[in-house]
Order: structure tokens, then C-alpha cells, then sequence
């Protein structure tokens, strides 16, 4: 299993929204490397939801349903999206702040590549992350 981060702004597409929902497409990436990830993302795996612009915080963890396919909202076929459940909503919440100071953290795609927003976590960072949300 592979571990992923997706960022989300609250106001256009909350948690609370998702969970309602029981499940999203994720498309309307237009980054390369953003759609790279999708594209490695497989089904079963892990996703970090982080609040963005808002919040600035990672508040649930979803979970890939459905590997990639053309994204809907284009024709263009450089571009996919892939489907996503909710899992669980983290106990606490880790804010941007809590992940910068955590020298462990620090490589992470999320604290190094800001503005990506579809990101890849390694086992080891998703963990640090569950023992500071206090989920194991």
C-alpha cells in the first residue's frame, strides 16, 4: 500500500462535504506531476485529506476506490482523476504548523513542494502523522 495527500479548500469541498457525499471523483488536476500521482495511486491506498487555504490542516484519511481514468471535465486525455472514500476523520487534527516543526516531517512533498496538490507520503511520514493525531 502506497500513501497519498490530497488538498482540498474547505469552502469548495469539505471533509464534513465528503464524508456526506461517501465518495468524490478527484479530477480537475492540471499539474504534471499532480496527475503523475494520481496516475501511481492504486486501489486500496491511503489518502491523507488536507484542509488548504483554510484550516491548513490534515483532518481525515480517504481511501482510493477507483484507480485512473480520463478526467470528466476535459476531453483532453493527458489529464485523469480517480475516485475516493472516506476512511476515517482523524481524532486531531495536524496543522501545516505542528508537520514544519516536526524535523521528521521535513522532506515531506506537502512542507517541500507547497503548491502541489496531489502529493506523495512515505510510510514512515504517514505514521508520524497518525502518532501526532493521536490515531493508533
Amino acid at each position: 500500500m502506497q500513501y497519498w495527500l490530497v488538498k482540498s479548500e474547505p469552502f469548495k469541498y469539505s471533509w464534513d462535504q465528503f464524508v456526506a457525499d461517501g465518495k468524490t471523483h478527484w479530477d480537475g488536476v492540471r499539474n504534471y506531476a499532480a496527475r503523475n500521482n494520481l496516475r501511481a495511486m492504486k486501489k486500496g491506498d491511503q489518502v491523507l485529506w488536507y484542509h488548504s487555504n483554510e484550516g491548513l490542516e490534515i483532518v481525515g484519511i480517504a481511501k482510493v476506490v477507483k484507480e485512473s481514468y480520463q478526467d470528466p471535465t476535459t476531453p483532453d486525455p493527458a489529464w485523469l482523476a480517480v475516485d475516493l472514500a472516506p476512511l476515517k476523520k482523524l481524532k486531531k487534527p495536524v496543522t501545516l504548523a505542528q508537520m514544519k516543526a516536526e524535523k521528521s516531517l521535513a522532506n515531506m512533498d506537502l512542507i517541500r513542494l507547497g503548491r502541489l496538490s496531489v502529493g506523495t507520503v512515505k510510510p514512515e511520514e504517514f505514521e508520524k502523522i497518525m502518532e501526532m493525531a493521536n490515531a493508533k
